[in-house]
């Protein structure tokens, strides 16, 4: 792995980005960065706020304009699952660094959420868990340089999975 490289995990809400982020930080000795928390400290509200009074183009916008401008060196980026969606912000995120795309089954992820009506999750208006998951799959694995399978994995097993791939030449 290059010195001062960024690492961005990606995937859906509930796949461990941030559980798995941090750990990895730590066992790389990198700095850990969660984009949904630099949203909302930039923003000065939750994500369900946002979403709930500015609905999900606004969000989109002030995602793709955070998520973007960011300037990292050395950090284990957990990303929001919503980022697949700005071409922009994947571009200059890849630049940065190298992305790992977190995949977990459907049926776990619904087993793992069960707050989705309050998480912050962006999803247009009559969608389901279920359609929202169909439609980001095929992003996020256009966007990954490599997946892990976290799918009835333990943690340990995802962060040495992700150690090995990173520190693979």
């Amino acid at each position: 792995m290059e010195k001062g490289r960024n690492i961005v995990l990606i995937g859906m809400s509930g796949a461990g980005k941030s559980t798995l982020g941090v750990l990895l930080a730590k066992a790389l000795g990198m700095d850990f960065v969660d984009t949904d928390i630099v949203i909302q400290q930039q923003d000065g509200r939750l994500l369900q706020e946002i979403l709930d009074s500015d609905g999900i183009d606004v969000f989109m916008k002030v995602e793709e304009r955070i998520v973007s401008g960011l300037q990292l060196n050395n950090c284990m980026i957990s990303t929001g699952g919503s980022v697949v969606y700005s071409d922009k912000t994947m571009n200059d995120l890849r630049q940065s660094g190298r992305i790992i795309y977190l995949h977990v089954s459907y049926e776990e992820i619904e087993r793992r959420l069960t707050n989705v009506t309050t998480r912050g999750i962006v999803r247009r208006k009559g969608n389901s868990l279920k359609d929202v998951y169909d439609e980001r799959m095929p992003l996020y694995m256009k966007y990954s340089d490599f997946t892990v399978d976290c799918t009835n994995k333990g943690i340990e097993h995802c962060v040495s999975e992700i150690i090995g791939y990173v520190n693979t030449p």
